[in-house]
């Protein structure tokens, strides 16, 4: 009987230490995991509409502080297909507000996950069981595209371009562009050569020229000194010549053009009568007979003056007594 109950003692004593080490291998496994059983806990939801490969286990920071890890992925009950995220916060002294955000990030180039809480301004605070807004950073794939893609666009344009200038080497390589090419260049020598030679002609012109290039100059300057002491005379004529033209501007000029055409025209009207040989003058320029009279008249005339002059006594008679 004594040894029954002593067998009965023993299994009690191994069953105990059997389970305590049960307890202290679970409790060991979820310190490992971060997860503190005697201490307080606070359980929040993120929803998702992807995570990136997050998993149970990963942490949970803010600030670059552990202060949790993520407990549970389940999918929404609902058809949105949206992932909700359980997150284990150990550290219940730090007040999360209300507005705060619940970001999956990288936390290495390997990809490993973890959630970033990203303090809002909020006066409220979170309790357990509230749901934070949810964000996803760009996997490292997504981010390697995003700095790939202008890359990958310059490098397509640069293809192009190789691509047209194959073409147009090509087009170059081809026998009658290479003869056109030759002949373009030529051109192209002699018309340097033109031009050097242009340039020649002009140092050598300017060279010998220089002289009177100077001269010039020298006159010019003088012109500008002339013009520059003569400034008060120039002054004056200029005032004179806006005088005469104020003066030129109250004539009455229209007036003075019509009486000088009507001069004109009883001119004409004068002239014409005597190409019709109307009046003396008409006949004596029209009827030559009346001018060869008056010539011979005219003649007569100076004879009997010449006459006159040579015997005066002849035609004057003096008696005295």
């Amino acid at each position: 009987m004594a040894s029954k109950k002593l067998r009965i003692r023993k299994e009690i004593k191994v069953g105990a230490l059997f389970i305590i080490a049960i307890a202290i291998m679970v409790w060991g496994i979820m310190y490992l995991q971060g997860i503190e059983i005697f201490k307080e806990k606070r359980v929040i939801y993120a929803v998702y509409d992807r995570v990136n490969g997050l998993v149970a286990s990963n942490p949970v920071t803010i600030q670059g502080m552990k202060v949790g890890q993520v407990k549970a992925l389940s999918f929404a009950p609902d058809s949105s297909r949206r992932i909700i995220v359980e997150l284990f916060l150990s550290n219940t002294t730090y007040a999360i507000p209300k507005n705060s955000i619940a970001r999956i990030f990288s936390a290495d180039l390997m990809g490993s996950k973890q959630i970033e809480i990203i303090p809002g301004d909020s006066p409220d605070y979170i309790k357990s069981g509230d749901t934070l807004m949810a964000r996803t950073e760009a996997t490292l794939g997504e981010e390697v595209n995003q700095q790939l893609a202008p890359l990958k666009r310059k490098a397509e344009n640069l293809i192009s371009s190789i691509d047209t200038l194959a073409t147009i080497i090509q087009a170059v390589l081809n026998k009658n562009t290479q003869a056109s090419l030759v002949e373009a260049i030529e051109h192209i020598k002699e018309a340097i050569q033109n031009i050097t030679h242009m340039t020649y002609n002009a140092d050598t012109l300017v060279t010998q020229q220089r002289t009177n290039i100077a001269r010039i100059i020298i006159n010019l300057e003088s012109v500008s000194k002339n013009l520059k002491n003569n400034n008060d005379k120039i002054n004056n004529i200029l005032e004179n010549f806006s005088d005469v033209s104020d003066s030129l501007a109250q004539l009455q000029i229209p007036a003075t053009f019509n009486k000088l055409n009507n001069a004109v025209v009883n001119l004409n009207q004068i002239i014409d009568k005597i190409n019709r040989g109307e009046g003396s003058i008409g006949l004596l320029v029209n009827d030559t007979t009346l001018y060869f009279e008056v010539e011979k008249a005219a003649r007569d005339l100076n004879l009997l003056l010449e006459d006159i002059k040579a015997n005066p006594k002849k035609y004057v008679k003096l008696s005295i007594f």
